[in-house]
């Protein structure tokens, strides 16, 4: 997991062969003006979510985990909380493998809690297993999902 702000975002370009269009991308955007849906931005390899997601309370968010994408998330309207644990820790599967949606959901507790404020950014990797949406009310966030090399 990587937090950081958006202004040094193109520090971590090297991290992954695709991060260089999904820089460009955010660095592309009007936060204040922003459509929601999503923008394929490079085919399969990179594409983005931009939603209104409910926040919930720590108790109703689930750990998710993702094999072939990473996440790149960036609260917009408003701050957002994260649970966060090693992957190699999760042991309460609440289901299996969803390889269409490449998720998977568990039921385990996050061993770190934080707030994630507009202007930064969190990088999810496969070995994170990640609970987003904390809080009260709704946020407008961007997910974006780039392809682990292969």
């Amino acid at each position: 997991m990587i937090i950081d702000s958006i202004e040094k975002i193109s520090n971590y370009e090297s991290l992954n062969p695709f991060f260089t269009k999904a820089i460009e991308f955010i660095k592309s955007l009007d936060m204040k003006n922003l459509e929601l849906g999503k923008v394929e931005i490079d085919g399969k390899n990179i594409f983005a979510i931009i939603s209104e997601s409910n926040l919930k309370t720590p108790e109703q968010a689930r750990l998710e985990v993702h094999n072939n994408y990473l996440d790149i998330q960036i609260p917009v309207s408003k701050t957002e909380g994260f649970g966060w644990i090693e992957r190699a820790s999760l042991k309460k599967e609440a289901a299996p493998f969803d390889t269409t949606k490449d998720i998977q959901f568990f039921e385990d507790k996050p061993t770190v809690k934080f707030d994630l404020m507009p202007g930064n950014f969190v990088i999810f990797f496969p070995q994170d297993g990640h609970a987003p949406c904390i809080g009260e009310g709704s946020v407008i966030k961007i997910v974006i999902k780039v392809k682990m090399e292969s």
